[in-house]
């Protein structure tokens, strides 16, 4: 016959694992609920290689796919792989924008993106639809950002306040990308006053910060107030870092390090900002550098 005072001990054993095991899976449930996200730029892969780009993804744990959208590719091709992408749970997001947009004929290709997007989710099953909009608008690198950056960015907010106006007609989410140092500049015009990447967070949903550095510290660093400031606000961040090669500096991408020293600086990065609940995960750039990325 067992004892009582080992009884008792076997079910405080039992109770501790089975909290312990429902803290664990809590926090994995935390970490599986945030963003990761890469960018396919190359579009034809869907079409060339689409077994292929979806093994890529779900090797690598990817929930979210910004996929360029390219008017040449017939929407069977689009359907097709948003259909299986969300069987595998990746969300794909409706990829588009160029410094041009900023220019006087910018709006046009900002309709022909919404114009082409409305027409697809009207005309696709609910597994085959885009489940957002992301966009890569870089202002910074247009000839206006030197010649006559007050305009230059007051263009770019109006670009971004009718992109929203078109996502909410849709019934979409918005998401942009934006460099760490949007806040260092200002804007004083019809839209108000104050730090442009301040702005940025408020328009959208979630922002993924090109945070191109490859140690955990920059990183870290540099997203900060963005983080801060989406937390006070109730926005959401997702940290971007590069794979590709780049001649910007020695410091600015993983490409040279391999994948496991950049998983290793990210542990760092989200141990980091884990209780932040602004902070969302990462979006790795991009998939094309990412899949001949050294191990």
């Amino acid at each position: 016959m067992v004892s009582r005072s080992l009884f008792r001990a076997v079910i405080v054993f039992v109770v501790t694992i089975v909290s312990t095991l429902g803290l664990t899976m809590g926090k994995v449930d935390a970490m599986d609920m945030q963003d990761k996200a890469t960018w396919l730029w190359d579009t034809t892969k869907i079409v060339e290689d689409e077994s292929g780009v979806l093994s890529f993804l779900e090797s690598k744990h990817v929930n979210k796919l910004y996929l360029q959208i390219n008017n040449d590719i017939a929407s069977s091709y689009y359907k097709s792989f948003i259909d299986q992408a969300s069987a595998k749970g990746i969300k794909v997001y409706a990829l588009d924008g160029a410094a041009s947009w900023v220019s006087a004929e910018g709006y046009q290709m900002q309709d022909q993106l919404f114009d082409w997007l409305h027409t697809y989710n009207e005309n696709a099953a609910a597994t085959e639809q885009f489940s957002g909009v992301h966009l890569d608008v870089e202002p910074y690198l247009n000839s206006g950002w030197s010649s006559n950056q007050v305009k230059t960015i007051e263009s770019y907010q109006a670009l971004l306040t009718r992109a929203k106006e078109n996502t909410d007609q849709l019934q979409l989410p918005l998401e942009v990308d934006m460099p760490f140092w949007f806040d260092e500049i200002k804007y004083n015009n019809q839209f108000g006053q104050g730090l442009l990447a301040e702005w940025v967070i408020d328009q959208v949903e979630s922002v993924s910060i090109m945070a191109y550095r490859d140690a955990a510290k920059d990183i870290i660093k540099i997203v900060e107030h963005e983080i801060n400031y989406a937390q006070k606000v109730n926005k959401s961040i997702v940290i971007g870092v590069e794979t590709g090669a780049s001649d910007e500096g020695q410091n600015i991408t993983f490409y040279d390090d391999g994948e496991s020293y950049m998983n290793k600086q990210l542990a760092q990065v989200h141990k980091n900002y884990a209780k932040k609940t602004s902070y969302n995960g990462f979006a790795i750039h991009h998939v094309d550098s990412w899949m001949n990325m050294q191990p």
